[in-house]
């Protein structure tokens, strides 16, 4: 993946965790002077990433949908589904980083969505399972394992426009 994929993919990651209500807009902010610094350039994504941190929980809502948009990246509007999905996705992500355990994981994506959401059914069924583990015949590494194979069929590399994966055309 070059670092323009990894970078567009960071961007649309942290846009949608910020529409779900995942991360501070400062966060989405962070991620596009990263997307700056790593090659991606266009008028919204520079003016995103002059925010201040002060100006961030305003300014975020109104530029990010241009920034996204001149990328050919996703904007997704608060708590839609295909927003849900798309945080779920990118919260898998940071899980199989290393930025979360399976168990922070199955638990922040049980509380966001409960058992509501068909892409997360088996993470909050898992999450239960966690719960009750010294009661079960399950070990805590094998239901991380489970979470972990759960995690990879969501984190699915997400298509990012060829324009941004520095493959000549």
């Amino acid at each position: 993946m070059t670092s323009t994929e990894a970078a567009a993919i960071a961007l649309q990651d942290h846009a949608a965790l910020w529409s779900m209500g995942e991360i501070r807009a400062s966060e989405v902010v962070s991620a596009a002077c990263d997307a700056l610094v790593a090659g991606l350039d266009t008028p919204g994504l520079r003016t995103l990433a002059a925010c201040t941190r002060a100006e961030a929980d305003y300014d975020v809502h109104d530029l990010l949908p241009t920034a996204l948009a001149e990328l050919g990246l996703s904007f997704y509007p608060v708590a839609s589904k295909v927003g849900q999905e798309a945080a779920a996705r990118a919260l898998a992500r940071h899980m199989l980083a290393g930025e979360l355990t399976p168990r922070e994981f199955t638990l922040r994506i049980h509380q966001r969505y409960g058992h509501e959401l068909p892409l997360t059914e088996r993470l909050a069924e898992l999450d239960d399972e966690y719960d009750i583990l010294e009661y079960g015949d399950r070990t805590m590494d094998q239901v991380d394992a489970e979470v972990a194979a759960e995690a990879r069929r969501l984190a699915t590399r997400p298509t990012v426009p060829a324009h941004l994966t520095d493959t000549p055309s």
